[in-house]
């Protein structure tokens, strides 16, 4: 068997395996490279392989970074089987299209751009109906049984705990009389999780393909979580503002939502319940037909939900419905939201505030000093999302440059992601440990953090992988026989070092044009002083780097 680590690799998004085993070639995910420009750009390359030599993909969850490439791979000539749960084939359904529409959007406004700088125009990624007609090819499977793909290669689905349908894929080979076997974890769950069941715990593997988002975090605990929730957004409602939560419309939309229900029950403190009251008053709105659509596929598949969940909507409690709970369909109704002074949330996607409606909110909210906007989800390396979370003082919206004055909270214990010690705790819970651990789908960072503390406390031996290498994997040991020679932009450190080379050069430029429009006799004193101003504010810029 052999692994091609073809995306997710020192960075969080693309997630693109290709497994060449048994006679046969076959992918696990096929996700859009999501952040800086550079990596988006990636999109747009040819795959590293011929999509119509894929025999079949296994696909771990709906999320667009393990995703959202099946559209350019259907358009591309593949049109053999996808396997993924039944939940996953239900939110990929309203995902994929939702992306290709975006995708038209986001082009026809890019083209234009494009031309304006003398480039050619170009067709989008792919289409809503290119997206809605790749969803023919997939095979729902369900959860705790082996699926046997052909008689040398087998595959179990298990729940990740991440969101509704994830996977953790157990994958069985026989090659040459002999059995080896590898786990792909896809997106690994967070405990805390409201609604969803805990990662399934796998018995024994030869090698584990693991994830490593936080793997140098730990969240925070579930009571203080809610406590710091309700504090945020009572003060902030009491301050006339409004909360905007950016939240991806599936998975943290719904645990929310749920949240909200919960708070209630917690306690009898007074001040707890007057907060409580105050956040009650408050309309809630979830502005995102998809996230509409998706609380909808919650709904029908709520034999996923933890057993606490499950005995309460056996009382007739439904957890994802409260007072004061509206959907926002149209784009007319979304729009109103910003004209209301009634102070309100807003739960809106996308949860990296790169498209759709949450953008026109933060445009409305950013500037404002009474408002907050709560984040409860990753943020990716050259996001808007990202920007503002670092402290960004002004960001560009729209092409307009906007003032972050509201306050800006991050609430990390409603990710969807294992932290360091849930990591941890799954490479425990193995009775046969891994031969070998690939860390995937995390920064360079985090992923060399949580190595070093996998390689202390275990003793396994654990590669952080690069794109385009390939390994051989046999019962015995794991090989680096090849890699594709091909620079992917990986982390903020790497962009930090080559835009302070490009700056050099940028900075002599700068020397030789001053100088020789300061040899120039007539320049007028006007000029003089309007250059001058511009060279001090640029030495203000340098100052607060190195202060900072």
């Amino acid at each position: 068997m052999k692994i091609t680590f073809l995306g997710a690799t020192k960075t969080v998004t693309g997630s693109n395996f290709l497994v060449e085993a048994a006679g046969k070639k076959f992918l696990v995910d096929c996700g859009m490279w999501q952040g800086r420009k550079e990596l988006e750009e990636e999109n747009f390359q040819e795959f590293e392989f011929k999509p119509t030599d894929i025999d079949f993909m296994l696909l771990t969850h709906a999320h667009i970074d393990h995703s959202g490439r099946i559209p350019k791979l259907y358009k591309e000539g593949y049109r053999n089987k996808i396997y993924a749960h039944k939940a996953t084939c239900d939110l990929c359904a309203l995902m994929l299209p939702d992306s290709g529409h975006i995708q038209e959007m986001e082009n026809e406004w890019k083209n234009r751009k494009r031309i304006r700088k003398g480039k050619e125009a170009r067709d989008p990624l792919y289409t809503a109906e290119e997206a809605a007609k790749s969803l023919e090819i997939f095979e729902p499977v369900e959860y705790d049984k082996i699926i046997e793909i052909t008689p040398d290669i087998h595959v179990r689905f298990n729940d990740a705990g991440h969101m509704l349908g994830s996977s953790i894929i157990e994958l069985w080979v026989d090659e040459d009389g002999k059995q080896t076997k590898a786990v792909f974890t896809g997106d690994l769950g967070n405990n805390d999780i409201p609604l969803l069941s805990e990662p399934t715990m796998i018995e024994d593997t030869d090698y584990l393909i693991m994830e490593s988002t936080y793997g140098s975090r730990k969240h925070m605990k579930s009571e203080n979580k809610a406590t710091m929730f309700l504090d945020i957004v009572s003060e902030t409602i009491n301050n006339n503002g409004t909360v905007v939560i950016p939240s991806f419309a599936v998975g943290r939309t719904q645990e929310i939502l749920y949240e909200l229900n919960k708070i209630k029950e917690t306690t009898n403190d007074e001040e707890f319940i007057q907060k409580y009251n105050t956040l009650m008053k408050a309309p809630v709105y979830v502005d995102s037909p998809l996230a509409i659509s998706a609380t909808e596929v919650f709904k029908e598949n709520m034999d996923l939900f933890d057993e606490e969940t499950q005995e309460e909507m056996k009382k007739g409690d439904n957890p994802l419905e409260f007072p004061g709970l509206k959907f926002t369909i149209t784009a007319d109704e979304s729009k109103a939201l910003n004209e209301d002074k009634t102070p309100s949330i807003i739960i809106s996607a996308s949860g990296m505030c790169e498209v759709g409606r949450i953008k026109h909110h933060l445009k409305h909210n950013l500037w404002n000093p009474n408002s907050c906007i709560l984040f409860v989800g990753y943020q990716a390396p050259g996001t808007l999302g990202y920007s503002i979370v670092n402290g960004a003082e002004k960001v560009k919206i729209f092409g307009e440059e906007i003032a972050v004055n509201a306050r800006i909270e991050y609430l990390e214990g409603y990710s969807g992601h294992a932290d360091q010690d849930g990591l941890m705790n799954f490479i425990y819970s193995f009775i046969k440990k891994p031969k070998q651990i690939f860390l995937v789908h995390g920064e360079e960072e985090s992923q060399k953090i949580l190595k070093q503390k996998i390689e202390e406390e275990t003793k396994l031996p654990v590669v952080i992988t690069e794109f385009g290498e390939t390994y051989e994997l046999n019962n015995e040991e794991a090989k680096l026989t090849s890699k594709i020679e091909k620079k992917i932009p990986v982390n903020n450190r790497t962009e930090v070092l080559s835009r302070l080379e490009k700056l050099k050069e940028e900075i002599l430029d700068m020397e030789t044009c001053v100088k020789e429009d300061m040899s120039n006799k007539e320049l007028r004193d006007e000029d003089i002083f309007r250059i001058n101003e511009k060279i001090k504010d640029l030495e203000k810029h340098i100052l607060n780097v190195i202060e900072g």
